[in-house]
């Protein structure tokens, strides 16, 4: 009898967190002066994922 060849399956994936895509940051306005008005943006953490990139509800 021949012998077979067994495989395990890899595990999947952590799911991405849906805000940030994954990347652990999200893009936050920069607003500056009186009126304050909106210059930029930079990043900043994601509060969701708390910056793992992973759905936290996965």
């Amino acid at each position: 009898m021949a012998t077979t060849k067994r495989t395990t399956k890899a595990p999947p994936p952590p799911a991405t967190c849906t805000p940030c895509n994954g990347t652990g940051n999200v893009p936050t306005t920069v607003r500056v002066g009186r009126k304050r008005r909106p210059v930029g943006k930079q990043d900043g953490l994601c509060l969701n994922c708390s910056g793992s990139g992973t759905d936290p509800d996965a």
